[in-house]
C-alpha cells in the first residue's frame, strides 16, 4: 500500500512539476519571482515582498508590488522590469534547459534582471555571464514553452 501511495504521489509531483516549468514564466504557486517585487530589484536594489492588495496579472503570472507606483511602472513596460528567460536560471537557460531559481540570486546586467538556480550556479554564472547571456539569448526562444 506505502509504495502504490508512493507512486502516486510521484506521479503526481512530476506532472505539477512539468506544469509549473512549462510555464514561459517561473511563477511558483502562480506567483513571479515568488511574489517579490520586479521593480523594487532596480529602485531598491534588493528583494523587497510585493503585496498581494497590489497585483497585476500578466503572462499568466500575478505580479505582486510594494507600492503602488511600483505596480504602475510595471504596467507602463512590463518587459523592462521581468526577469530574463521567465525568471528561470540564467545559466541553467544557457545549458538549453529550464531550472527554478532563489530570489537571493539576482542580478542586474545592462539594465536586465537575471536569476540563478542558487549562489553557487551564480557564482558560476558571473565568471563568464557575457558569453553565458549570449547562448542563453539565443536558446530562450526555442525552450520558453517546453517543460
Amino acid at each position: 500500500m506505502r509504495i502504490l501511495l508512493l507512486a502516486a504521489w510521484l506521479c503526481w509531483f512530476n506532472t505539477t512539476e512539468s506544469k509549473a516549468q512549462r510555464s514561459e514564466i517561473f511563477a511558483p504557486s502562480g506567483k513571479a519571482i515568488k511574489g517579490f517585487d520586479a521593480v523594487a530589484f532596480f529602485t531598491e536594489h534588493m528583494p523587497v515582498k510585493g503585496k498581494d492588495s497590489l497585483s497585476f496579472q500578466w503572462k499568466g503570472a500575478q505580479w505582486l508590488f510594494s507600492t503602488r507606483k511600483n505596480m504602475e511602472q510595471f504596467k507602463s513596460d512590463p518587459e523592462h522590469f521581468v526577469p530574463q528567460y521567465g525568471g528561470y536560471c540564467a545559466y541553467g537557460t544557457a545549458g538549453g534547459y529550464k531550472a527554478p531559481t532563489k530570489t537571493e540570486t539576482w542580478t542586474i546586467v545592462n539594465d536586465k534582471l537575471y536569476f540563478n538556480y542558487n549562489n553557487g550556479v551564480k557564482e558560476n554564472w558571473i565568471k563568464n555571464q557575457d558569453k553565458l547571456i549570449e547562448k542563453a539569448d539565443a536558446l530562450w526562444p526555442t525552450i520558453k514553452e517546453k517543460p
